[in-house]
C-alpha cells in the first residue's frame, strides 16, 4: 500500500481537520462529534439541508458545504457510515427555525444511523425530513443495502435542494423536489482496479490485469458482470443504455448528464467517455441540456468511472443554474 498518510487510524480526522485549513471561508469543522458546517452558520428561517456518510468519497459530503449547497455534511470513517451524534450535532447546528432535511444515501448504516438522529432531534423540537437516494440500477441488493445503492445522484439532489433552500422554499417543498430528483434520476459505475482502504492496506476486491468490473459500488462492491476490458466507447454503451431503460426516457426529454470519476480516471478519459454518452444520449432523442464532469463522489484511488442521468423539469434546471460556492462546487458568483 502506497498512500499519503500518517497513521491509518488518523487519515479522517487529519483530512478532516486540513479541509477545514484551507477552506475557513466557506466552512467551519467542528470535532468530538466530527461535523462540517457552513462558515455563515445556521440561517434565520432557511430550510437547512445536510447529508453525509463515509469518507473515501472525496468530495462528497463535505466539499458540497457552502452557499446554494449543503448547510452541513457528518464525515465518518473510510466507507463507514457516520454516527447518530454526529448527524444529530449537525442538525441542530444548521437549524433556522424552518425545519431541516436530510439527505442519505441508501446504505444500511447511514439509513439507520440517520433515522435515528432525525428522531433525537424531533425530541428537541426541530422538525425534520429525511429524503434516501437510491439511483443505481446495477444490483438491487448489495453487501451494504436493502435495495439500490444511493450514488451519482445525491450530488445532483443536494444542489438542486441546495439552491432551493437558499431560495426560501419550505421544508416540505425542499423534500418533495428532493424525491421528485430522486425519482428522475439513474446511475450505473464499473472500475478498472480496486482501492485499498488505509485501515485494511489491501485492496477491496481483485481484478486481473485484462478484466473490468461492470455495475461496481462506490465501496467496491460487486456490480453485475466482469468482462474483459473494452474500448470505452463500448464501456460506456454497458452504462448508458441500463441507465436509460430503466429511467424510460422519451424522444424530446431534457437531462442532465453526470460523468464522474471513481478516484483513478483522470478526466482527458473522463471527456472521451463523455463525447460517447452525449452521443448515445442525442441517438435516444435526448437533450443534453445540463452536464457534469469530473471526480465529485469517488472511491478512494479505484480507476473507473459511474454515468448519471437525471431527467430534467424547468424548475431544476433554473436551480441546477442558480448561484453555488463550496470547496468543490462553484458557479455563479
Amino acid at each position: 500500500m502506497k498512500k499519503l498518510i500518517n497513521d491509518p487510524d488518523a487519515v479522517v480526522r487529519e483530512s478532516v481537520e486540513g479541509f477545514g485549513m484551507a477552506h475557513p471561508d466557506l466552512v467551519t469543522v467542528h470535532h468530538d462529534p466530527t461535523y462540517i458546517v457552513r462558515a455563515d452558520g445556521a440561517q434565520e428561517g432557511k430550510v437547512g439541508v445536510i447529508s453525509g456518510g463515509g469518507s473515501g468519497h472525496e468530495p462528497m459530503h463535505g466539499g458540497f458545504v457552502g452557499r446554494g449547497m449543503l448547510d452541513a455534511a457528518c464525515p465518518g470513517e473510510v466507507f463507514t457510515s457516520p454516527t447518530p451524534d454526529q448527524m444529530l450535532a449537525a442538525t441542530e447546528a444548521v437549524d433556522g427555525g424552518a425545519g431541516v432535511l436530510h439527505i442519505v444515501k441508501n446504505y444500511t448504516g447511514d439509513v439507520m444511523n440517520f433515522e435515528m438522529a432525525a428522531e433525537m432531534a424531533e425530541n428537541d423540537d426541530v422538525e425534520v425530513q429525511s429524503v434516501v437516494i437510491d439511483d443505481d440500477v446495477a444490483v438491487q441488493d448489495s453487501l451494504y443495502t436493502a435495495g439500490r445503492r444511493g450514488v451519482g445522484g445525491t450530488v445532483l439532489a443536494e444542489k438542486i435542494c441546495g439552491a432551493a433552500a437558499d431560495a426560501g422554499h419550505s421544508l416540505d417543498e425542499v423534500a418533495d423536489l428532493c424525491r421528485q430528483v430522486n425519482d428522475n434520476v439513474r446511475s450505473m459505475g464499473m472500475a478498472l482496479t480496486s482501492c485499498v482502504t488505509p485501515s485494511s492496506g489491501e485492496p477491496t476486491f481483485d481484478l486481473d490485469e485484462d478484466e473490468m468490473e461492470i455495475g461496481i459500488g462506490i465501496h467496491g462492491e460487486p456490480g453485475r458482470e466482469r468482462k474483459s476490458i473494452r474500448p470505452v466507447d463500448e464501456v460506456v454503451e454497458m452504462l448508458m443504455e441500463p441507465v436509460l431503460d430503466d429511467l424510460g426516457t422519451k424522444e424530446g426529454d431534457r437531462i442532465l448528464l453526470f460523468v464522474n470519476s471513481m478516484g483513478g480516471t483522470p478526466l482527458i478519459e473522463l471527456y472521451i467517455a463523455y463525447r460517447k454518452a452525449h452521443e448515445i444520449a442525442e441517438q435516444h432523442g435526448l437533450t443534453v441540456a445540463r452536464n457534469l464532469v469530473g471526480p465529485y463522489i469517488t472511491s478512494l484511488e479505484m480507476a473507473g468511472m459511474s454515468v448519471t442521468v437525471l431527467r430534467l423539469t424547468d424548475q431544476m434546471i433554473d436551480l441546477w443554474d442558480a448561484p453555488v460556492h463550496t470547496p468543490a462546487l462553484r458557479w455563479g458568483v
